[in-house]
């Protein structure tokens, strides 16, 4: 038998008394994230519902069905499995995604669009996802698909990283043939998320961008990039519901120069930016906890995906100069309780006790108190009870001012011979 936990315990909150509230410091990374605010305005996706267009985008709509249907570079244009002269509301979410990444100029989005039919056939990109293209080794790693975030977005998350490792990076994109084949490589990733999305109005008909910047060689992969981003743009208009950069590094703003040229102001408008010290804070925002991967402060790890949905997380907050007592009752002598715990950044004294129930009986201490630091990962741990009780797990902030956000959850199996 098992039991699982929803929101049900209240944490018990202990305040320090030396409490209180610091001076902001500005530094590079922070004033660079109000100049980004400041020049991208917060970004709407679109419903692509067809009540809610204006009269000139629904006539706009209409002309490049027109003129689509005049077009000489294709018979029956279809587009990710959907042919674009249907009927089919399909072809209506397609359609508009090209106009608005042209601003509804119709002449401008049907050689959009023109163009990357004609890219799709010679690129070979309707049949890409069934391609071997041999790099095991970055899967799951450098660019993967990974759950969905709150709104049911699928999540795509990338992290280059690994290419400050010169062997790596030569074995990758060595010369113009490798660099190929890895842009081979990253469309197909592009294409198994876009597999996922319902291309239906007011559904799911983006991604969400996740780019973790640490440790990536900025000058070397700079060839690489900027194919990318352009052919991303070129092709799969308004795939992307946010962009969320992790981990950024003092240097972000030389990028941002670098790569701004290539982006619309709409794409600007779309990015989220983190530093290392808040990644989980802001993740949350977007993903739940049980689906954000552990090294980025989550409880999702490898594989948890293919055994079905995550089992759902309890949110809270670690104040800072607070220790949160996460208390979980009922448990019955000879079941075995499992539980995931994280805050994010850590910094802080973690420890698990066992307090049985007969008050003749000794706390147990199951994992001693101990201190985490920002690059642990989420607790996974696992205790049988051989006798009634609670575990009470304790995450100490006291010596910290930082607020931390913080999940956990946990599972009861009762004894088989109950």
């Amino acid at each position: 038998m098992e039991a699982s936990s929803p929101l049900s315990q209240l944490p018990i909150s202990t305040p320090s008394p030396n409490t209180q509230k610091l001076p902001t410091k500005r530094n590079l990374i922070t004033s660079l994230m109000e100049a980004t605010t400041l020049r991208s305005p917060s970004f709407k996706e679109d419903t692509y519902v067809l009540s809610n267009l204006k009269s000139s985008e629904k006539k706009a709509l209409n002309d490049l069905k027109s003129k689509l249907s005049s077009s000489q570079i294709t018979q029956n244009p279809t587009i990710w499995g959907v042919p674009l002269l249907s009927e089919d509301e399909k072809a209506d979410v397609i359609l508009l995604k090209f106009l608005r990444a042209r601003d509804f100029k119709v002449s401008e989005a049907l050689n959009m669009l023109e163009k990357s039919l004609a890219w799709r056939k010679q690129f070979g990109a309707d049949g890409i996802v069934e391609e071997e293209l041999g790099f095991k080794e970055l899967e799951g790693l450098v660019a993967y698909m990974h759950g969905f975030d709150r709104e049911g977005h699928p999540v795509c998350y990338n992290a280059y990283g690994v290419f400050k490792d010169k062997e790596m990076y030569e074995r990758i994109f060595g010369d113009d043939d490798k660099l190929d084949k890895f842009l081979r490589w990253r469309v197909q990733v592009l294409e198994r998320g876009i597999k996922l999305l319902h291309f239906k109005p007011g559904a799911v008909n983006s991604i969400i961008q996740v780019t973790d910047l640490k440790d990536m060689p900025k000058r070397e992969l700079r060839v690489a990039s900027n194919q990318i981003l352009s052919l991303f743009q070129d092709n799969y208009p308004e795939m992307v519901a946010r962009k969320i950069f992790i981990n950024v590094p003092w240097y972000f703003s030389l990028l941002y120069s670098m790569f701004s040229p290539f982006l619309t102001q709409r794409t600007k408008s779309k990015f989220v930016i983190a530093k290392e010290s808040n990644v989980a804070e802001i993740l949350y925002k977007f993903v739940r906890p049980e689906d954000v991967p552990v090294q980025y402060g989550g409880l999702s790890r490898p594989g948890d995906l293919q055994n079905g949905p995550a089992k759902p997380a309890s949110e809270f907050t670690v104040k800072g100069g607070e220790k949160v007592n996460i208390q979980i009752e009922g448990i019955e002598a000879g079941a075995t309780i499992t539980w995931d715990l994280v805050v994010g950044g850590w910094d802080l004294e973690y420890s698990a006790e066992f307090i049985p129930n007969a008050q003749d009986s000794y706390s147990l201490a199951v994992e001693k108190p101990r201190k985490l630091s920002p690059s642990d990962e989420a607790i996974h741990n696992s205790f049988l009870a051989r006798e009634a009780g609670k575990l009470v797990l304790s995450v100490d902030n006291t010596t910290s001012r930082r607020r931390k956000v913080a999940a956990y959850r946990y599972i009861v199996r009762k004894s088989a011979l109950v």
